[in-house]
């Protein structure tokens, strides 16, 4: 019987890229590879690379080097670049990195163990020349899904599978292989964007926005909470676009609640949110749906007119104050992550005090700020009055000093508030040192987390009440309420 071949996925970069890794493992998987943690254990590695930022780009570089050193000293025979960043330079990065035995485009995956298995046996698979994969899709909305089973979508792998395809748990199954035991997934709820902000590059690589279909992303949360997760995040370029192709903008509005009936759900939460897209009736149920966390990751990026509009954004300082204000009217616990760009060309430092005032007046919860950069590829790019790298550098550092004082002078608002915390670590040693979870207002990985006193009795999955009694920077300590779990209706409220 021939040895059974071995894979190791190795992500970097967005929740998004964790969906297309565990795809590409269930793909795997089905077709007979052996799925292994480390790449030095591995045939062959495959590194799920991000193409963001000048150091996302970096990271993946420096993960496809340190795989292909395992070759030559352990099992490792191939190394091989799939993601972002493979996708959006193609040969390009395959001539400079010659060190990855094959760089894979999106339209590889649903054939990535032949691929995988040629590299394997050394043959070559030429890398893909980029194209802007916009143009894949009709330009209308309406017309998009009839064109979808013509174009590769990593992460909208079909949920119904023919027989012998589906895993162990039935035939609603995705395709997809769990690639962690932690109780939170990610959920894919649309790919690409329609937007056009003027330094980004993500939409001439992952296309023009395209919904899944509800039913999909409930049988994929049914399948995920089978496997044990507690909490789903919905993922996406943006998530307020959801539904516009499949004729009803309001869509999300109608699908929150029944994912939020899901057995053994607890938590739903929704990110990447377009300030300019925000509406009324997706307020009220992200704010006062049972199970739905009352957190809202909003992509302001600017607050000064000027700015925003040369980002080809919308809003302003006091806009975004007054959509922050109806969001706290009816949940004042409600959590509000963003991230900024300082140093974008032609800001003045007029602009840079405006965004100052509105950071001051928000009272965010999570802040990530960027110092700009050309991408390649964006109108930014082309722009004359470009800051010099200090005077950027000098405004990244001043205003992220500011935001690491905001989120800890937030965080210290929340002292005496009751939380209700998803358990995701407990004292290996001695439970009673502690356990680790986060609150509805904290999203994975991105916004702090919750310390609770003690780890006496739970276990990880398990959702608690408890009372904020301490700060560390933007985490809380918080000691458990005796007797108390988190009532499913009450979940994340």
């Amino acid at each position: 019987m021939p040895e059974r071949r071995t894979v190791a996925l190795v992500t970097l970069g967005c929740a998004r890229n964790e969906v297309d890794s565990e795809e590409l493992a269930g793909r795997l998987e089905a077709d007979g590879w052996d799925l292994v943690e480390d790449a030095e254990d591995a045939d062959v590695a495959v590194v799920n690379t991000c193409g963001f930022v000048d150091a996302a780009k970096k990271d993946s570089v420096d993960a496809l080097l340190e795989a292909n050193d395992l070759k030559g000293h352990g099992r490792t025979q191939a190394v091989v670049a799939v993601g972002c960043m493979a996708e959006r330079y193609g040969k390009e990065l395959a001539e400079a990195l010659p060190e990855a035995d094959g760089v894979l485009g999106f339209d590889d995956y649903s054939n990535i163990s032949d691929r995988l298995q040629t590299i394997l046996n050394g043959g070559i698979h030429a890398a893909h020349t980029p194209r802007d994969r916009r143009k894949l899709l009709p330009i209308s909305p309406a017309e998009r899904q009839e064109s979808a089973a013509d174009v590769a979508l990593p992460g909208h792998a079909p949920v119904d599978l023919p027989e012998g395809l589906a895993p162990a748990s039935g035939p609603r199954a995705p395709l997809r292989r769990r690639l962690d035991g932690s109780p939170v997934a990610s959920v894919k709820l649309a790919s690409g964007c329609d937007r056009r902000c003027s330094f980004c590059a993500i939409p001439s690589f992952r296309g023009s926005f395209i919904s899944r279909r509800p039913s999909d992303v409930l049988n994929e949360t049914r399948w995920l909470a089978e496997q044990g997760v507690k909490e789903i995040m919905l993922v996406s370029e943006n998530n307020t676009s959801y539904g516009k192709d499949l004729g009803d903008i309001r869509l999300l509005e109608s699908l929150l609640p029944e994912l939020a009936e899901v057995d053994g759900i607890e938590r739903v939460r929704v990110s990447y949110l377009q300030p300019a897209e925000m509406r009324p009736g997706l307020i009220d149920v992200l704010t006062s749906t049972p199970k739905v966390a009352p957190y809202f990751d909003l992509s302001f990026q600017h607050s000064a007119p000027d700015v925003l509009r040369a980002m080809r954004r919308f809003g302003d300082t006091d806009r975004f104050l007054e959509l922050l204000d109806t969001i706290r009217s009816k949940a004042p616990q409600a959590g509000v992550r963003s991230n900024f760009i300082v140093g974008f060309p032609g800001e003045t430092e007029a602009d840079l005090a405006e965004l100052e005032r509105f950071l001051n007046g928000a009272r965010l919860d999570a802040i990530g700020v960027f110092g700009y950069s050309d991408e390649d590829g964006t109108e930014a790019a082309t722009y004359d009055n470009k800051l010099d790298e200090d005077v950027v550098a000098e405004r990244l550092a001043h205003v992220s000093r500011l935001a690491e004082e905001l989120v800890s002078q937030r965080a210290e608002e929340r002292l005496g508030e009751t939380v209700q915390v998803l358990v995701e670590a407990v004292g290996a040693e001695d439970p009673t040192e502690g356990a680790y979870g986060r609150g509805a207002h904290q999203a994975p990985e991105t916004d702090g987390q919750v310390l609770l006193t003690s780890g006496a009795g739970l276990s990880i999955g398990r959702m608690v009440e408890a009372k904020v009694v301490g700060t560390e920077g933007v985490d809380l300590v918080a000691e458990p309420l005796q007797g108390t779990l988190a009532c499913s209706e009450e979940a994340g409220r």
